[in-house]
């Protein structure tokens, strides 16, 4: 049984609380969060108090309660501060600049070679993309709240370690101690999975979601995981490596060593290997360039090319599969294909893995989840990462560290 303090419940109940404001279309009043949190008033009220007095609320105006006094209405504060989230991928970098609202300021992209990149050459590349998106934005680092930062693979988020990227072979690299050397900020670490996840969760499908599934398609594979209302971790952090779960005996070789493995069938490299074996002359295929492949795959695919189709259809089958499985396991309600491969290949996959899964996953837990693409405006891995550092920032215990009040209990 998962033992909880005071403490990290006063950390929910504020994350809750912020929650609410994010997702209300304007102004909301105290009174409202009340009633779509479930907390107290009192307890809003003490919490919404810590906000405004950090900086994190403002007070918008004031709303007819329709007797009595008016209530007081609550926003979020741009201006308190930025947030950078930077999504180091397989293949690029993406840093993405936010104000406190989650609004993207500016956003920036590198791409990075198709082969083994070191540790060296990518933080050279951050730190660099990181100095100009705050230059271009003309946000001095002072305001810089904290930086998310996301990397595949297996990620150790309290020392900042990236245990094991099976795509660059890395083992045990102290990532975060590495760019402390470099960016004088507050640094927060983890893998894709879970950045989005957590984006989900804030400014997404996730919002009000008690149990919620968001399978990650890029040049890597996984799920993020979350149960109750909370991060699914694992012992290890390793929760959710659903792509390198064995889908078919004897298949394709996988990077992490083994055979068969999901991702070896529905990340872009293995898609792309299913558009060689369907046409190995194809034109669609870039060898050196998985975007510019399933970019090709989809655009073939509007224009009702046969090839192109047939990859999608096998593609969704095996997602389809693996999707029933995980629908099995985890018995989500809600499950979001997300990232950029999802993007590309849009409702043509999702059709397809939803037949698919409805063919294998039981019945009751079929017709339990919505099963949809995600919907996020931003890059979702580099709004998770910043969504990491705006979570840093709220368990700040010298700014968040009083338990009572020192404002007076408003209507």
């Amino acid at each position: 049984m998962i033992k909880r303090s005071a403490r990290d419940i006063r950390r929910r109940n504020r994350f809750d609380a912020l929650r609410c404001v994010y997702a209300a279309p304007g102004p909301v009043s105290r009174q409202e969060i009340a009633t779509a949190t479930g907390l107290s008033f009192a307890t809003v009220a003490n919490l919404t108090a810590e906000l405004l007095d950090a900086g994190v609320l403002l007070e918008a105006g004031q709303e007819n309660s329709g007797a009595g006094r008016p209530r007081a209405t609550l926003a979020v504060n741009p201006q308190r501060g930025a947030l950078v989230g930077v999504d180091i991928s397989e293949t690029f970098i993406h840093v993405e600049l936010f104000d406190l609202s989650m609004t993207t300021r500016h956003e920036l992209r590198h791409p990075l070679p198709e082969r083994d990149s070191k540790p060296d050459e990518v933080i050279e590349h951050l730190v660099g993309l990181v100095s100009r998106l705050l230059e271009a934005a003309r946000v001095p680092a002072h305001q810089v709240l904290g930086i998310g930062v996301s990397v595949p693979g297996q990620v150790e988020p309290e020392g900042g370690v990236s245990v094991f990227s099976p795509y660059w072979a890395w083992h045990d690299v102290p990532l975060r101690a590495m760019l402390a050397e470099r960016l004088n900020l507050p640094l927060f670490l983890d893998n894709p999975l879970k950045a989005a996840t957590v984006a989900e969760m804030w400014f997404g499908a996730g919002r009000g979601v008690d149990d919620l599934a968001v399978i990650t398609l890029r040049t890597g594979v996984g799920v993020g995981i979350a149960v109750d209302g909370h991060l699914l971790r694992g012992a290890t952090n390793s929760a959710g490596e659903w792509g390198h779960t064995c889908l078919v005996l004897d298949g394709r070789p996988c990077r992490c060593g083994s055979g068969g493995c999901v991702e070896t069938y529905v990340g872009a490299p293995g898609i792309m290997r299913t558009l060689a074996e369907t046409d190995p002359g194809s034109a669609l295929l870039h060898p050196d360039d998985q975007a510019a492949t399933i970019e090709a795959i989809a655009r073939a695919a509007d224009d009702g090319d046969e090839v192109a189709l047939a990859v999608i259809a096998k593609t969704g089958r095996y997602l389809g599969a693996a999707v029933a499985n995980l629908i099995n396991l985890v018995n989500p309600q809600v499950l979001v294909l997300s990232d950029w491969v999802a993007a590309k290949l849009g409702e043509r996959l999702l059709h397809v893995t939803r037949e698919v899964a409805a063919d294998h996953a039981l019945a009751q837990a079929f017709r339990a989840v919505d099963l949809r693409l995600c919907a996020l405006p931003h890059n979702p891995v580099s709004l998770g990462a910043a969504t990491f550092a705006l979570e840093g920032f709220l368990n700040d215990h010298e700014i968040f560290g009083s338990v009572a009040s020192r404002r007076p209990t408003p209507a």
